[in-house]
């Protein structure tokens, strides 16, 4: 019940917020400007389906690639940390592992 609660006025309180902030003229414009901006694009795409799907391709790699070069470096990092390690406690973490 409390959880419910919580996320009703989160929700409620984004929406007065977002009308609150309407009420600048520079805040409607740039509303306006983005409101046309996604039914241009929605259009575009409900007209090349095709474009949709390799768009959502294309992200979907490049965010992969740059989750695998992530892991990439941490993994590095946590070697150079190991690697520090031994030198400093005499290569007591090899006798921990085994």
């Amino acid at each position: 019940m409390g959880k419910r609660k919580l996320c009703l006025g989160l929700i409620i309180g984004s929406l007065a917020g977002g009308l609150l902030s309407l009420l600048d003229r520079d805040a409607r414009d740039y509303a306006k400007g983005k409101m046309a901006d996604v039914k241009n694009d929605s259009s575009y795409y409900m007209t090349h389906p095709s474009a949709a799907v390799q768009r959502a391709k294309d992200s979907f790699n490049q965010l992969n690639a740059q989750f695998t070069a992530g892991a990439d470096n941490a993994i590095n990092a946590l070697e150079q940390v190991e690697n520090t390690l031994e030198q400093f406690t005499g290569g007591e973490t090899k006798k921990l592992k085994k």
